[in-house]
């Protein structure tokens, strides 16, 4: 599904590397399917977009591009091809994502800048290519941001997946290309793109906020994983780094973006992964 919002002057475009069902326990442990249908009956919302019949989650990993007219922002750049991953699905992909990313009107050599909400492994991939037996950077002419404390974090660090060497392939070749800039976790891109830190899933996590002619979008990262964190802010996913601190971002954040206005896009929410978020209970819903 091609997935397009207008922000004002500015147009996000999604760009889907994979979409498939989703085991909740590979993101929240001890939740089966059993339990996330008890949480879908609860919140019916979540059903039939983000929630399957049988319970499983309906997740995509995708890079969101942000056109304000002077900058082209590829945000998130997903798993990409040749590289060895553990996860048998990840593994050497050989898949048309840098074709799709062309249909949708933008070739890799028309991005100015990349920015990763963090450095995991499913939004750092296509940062880099293989070529002649090298990673270099798939996006020539594009400026690489990477939050300081989050690059500095992962450098000096192993990473999250064991021996998996993320970081080499998709992170130090940029900064060894000279296309790499640390910045704060607060920066400003522009008058329209700016980061908004929401710490805990890693050190250095951020979500991107793009405001225009009165309207606003939030990119999530993975401060959220799925929408059932939505109904309950309270659900932490595996790979956080610091559950309690994800936990304290979700319940600090989501009042300001639950305004009904606000277009919550979820950088691995399944189609048609974004809509206005309001407050429901203890937690909130989103309407698409």
């Amino acid at each position: 599904m091609d997935l397009k919002w207008r922000i004002g002057s500015v147009t996000i475009t999604s760009v889907t590397e994979s979409e498939t069902p989703t085991s909740p326990r590979f993101l929240f442990g001890g939740l089966d399917k059993a339990g996330v249908l008890a949480r879908a009956e609860k919140a019916r919302w979540l059903r039939p977009h983000f929630v399957s019949q049988d319970g499983y989650l309906l997740q995509k990993i995708q890079c969101l591009i942000i056109d304000t007219g002077d900058h082209r922002i590829a945000v998130d750049t997903c798993i990409g091809n040749d590289k060895a991953r553990h996860n048998e699905l990840w593994n050497h992909l050989q898949g048309p994502f840098l074709e799709d990313m062309t249909k949708a009107g933008y070739p890799p050599d028309s991005i100015t800048h990349v920015v990763c909400t963090h450095l995991h492994v499913d939004h750092v991939g296509w940062n880099t290519r293989l070529v002649d037996g090298a990673w270099v950077p798939t996006f020539p002419h594009a400026r690489y941001l990477f939050v300081d404390t989050e690059y500095e974090h992962w450098r000096s660090a192993p990473g999250l997946f064991g021996t998996e060497d993320v970081f080499g392939d998709s992170v130090a070749p940029i900064v060894e290309a000279g296309l790499a800039e640390m910045v704060a976790i607060d920066h400003e891109l522009s008058d329209s793109v700016r980061f908004q830190p929401t710490t805990g899933h890693t050190p250095g996590h951020i979500s991107v906020v793009v405001e225009s002619d009165g309207a606003r979008a939030i990119i999530t990262g993975d401060m959220v994983h799925s929408p059932l964190q939505i109904a309950d802010p309270d659900l932490c996913s595996s790979f956080d780094t610091d559950s309690e601190a994800a936990r304290a971002t979700r319940r600090a954040v989501f009042p300001g973006w639950a305004d009904g206005e606000t277009m919550v896009i979820g950088t691995h929410f399944g189609s048609p992964t974004g809509g206005t978020m309001h407050p429901d209970g203890d937690g909130y819903r989103l309407q698409v």
